[in-house]
């Protein structure tokens, strides 16, 4: 295997790349095509891109919010303040904006720059993400312990395969 083909977390000399790319202009355009449907709140927002990339992308707050002031800024968006939290829809400049532009699809490109096997498994986490969520609402006394076995057991089961790898990497180190 070549390891030059793969980039991992902060200060990791191996390892796929796991965590999809998001190119300049990808969070303004999901939060206009967000918009286009309807208005929003940005936790909405950020959830509805985390659905449709199938748990791919969860844009963080951090790049969400100041997207949503500049477009702000420039007219694009209003936002309105209801219940504790800030509503956005696009202005009649927005609408304008939308159907003159080709949006794409933004969560879809997102999430093809990631191997076709991460996509997968992070796809899966995303699942494995929901199902907890809804563990967390409805179990009862027995699921929960239940869960709880299962996830401790898939935590040292993960940790196996991650010693397993560092053992093969150990022994081609030493056929080197």
């Amino acid at each position: 295997m070549d390891a030059s083909n793969f980039t991992g977390p902060p200060g990791a000399s191996h390892g796929p790349h796991f965590a999809p790319r998001v190119r300049r202009g990808e969070v303004r355009a999901a939060l206009l095509s967000l918009l286009n449907e309807g208005s929003r709140n940005g936790y909405q927002m950020i959830q509805e891109i985390q659905h449709r990339s199938h748990g791919v992308w969860r844009p963080s707050p951090g790049s969400v919010y100041p997207a949503l002031q500049q477009l702000e800024d420039e007219g694009l968006v209003t936002g309105e303040e209801s219940g504790g939290s800030r509503t956005y829809a696009l202005t009649d400049q927005g609408r304008r904006y939308v159907t003159t532009r080709s949006l794409g699809d933004p969560w879809s490109e997102v999430a093809r720059t990631l191997p076709e096997d991460m996509m997968e498994l992070r796809m899966l986490w995303g699942q494995l993400s929901e199902a907890f969520g809804q563990l967390t609402q409805v179990a009862n006394p027995r699921q929960v312990a239940a869960a709880r076995k299962l996830l401790k057991n898939t935590r040292r089961s993960v940790f196996a395969i991650l010693a397993d790898d560092a053992d093969d990497r150990d022994e081609e180190e030493k056929e080197q």
